[in-house]
């Protein structure tokens, strides 16, 4: 009985030896979540502003554009998303900015595309145009003299 008593003591200890492992373990992971929590915040509010801040200068930039800057906004997205009108919004020509984004949309798709080509390559033309005048040039004739095309 003797070794019985002796053998239920030892499990017993080991099983409180156990219990207390685990529960160091449980604390150890529940510091650590915590400093994960704490860290993830931290983040979240470093991107948070980092997209605030982002999202003010680009709302700047925009409403700032005037004479060259828009000059070369205007130009650059002619070049490059000319078939879609975008410079034309750009410069307050929502009418021809529509009427290019018709042509390539609806017109390229039933023309297997060459509507679509067509208004890229008005769009090179006019973003080269743009991009060559002088900046008063180009301030009299679009933004002063509202000339649409070409």
């Amino acid at each position: 009985m003797s070794d019985e008593k002796n053998l239920s003591d030892d499990l017993n200890d080991m099983l409180g030896d156990a219990k207390e492992g685990a529960k160091k373990a449980a604390d150890k992971a529940n510091e650590l979540a915590d400093e994960a929590k704490e860290k993830a915040s931290e983040f979240a509010d470093s991107a948070k502003e980092t997209a605030t801040e982002f999202t003010d200068s680009a709302k700047e930039a925009f409403s700032n554009a005037t004479g060259e800057n828009k000059k070369v906004l205007a130009g650059v997205l002619a070049i490059l998303l000319g078939s879609l009108g975008i410079h034309k919004f750009i410069l307050g020509y929502n009418k021809e900015g529509i009427i290019l984004l018709v042509l390539t949309l609806v017109l390229g798709f039933f023309t297997c595309g060459i509507g679509a080509s067509l208004a890229g390559i008005i769009g090179i033309i006019e973003g080269i145009i743009y991009l060559t005048k002088s900046d008063e040039e180009f301030y009299n004739t679009y933004q002063v003299g509202k000339k649409p095309w070409f």
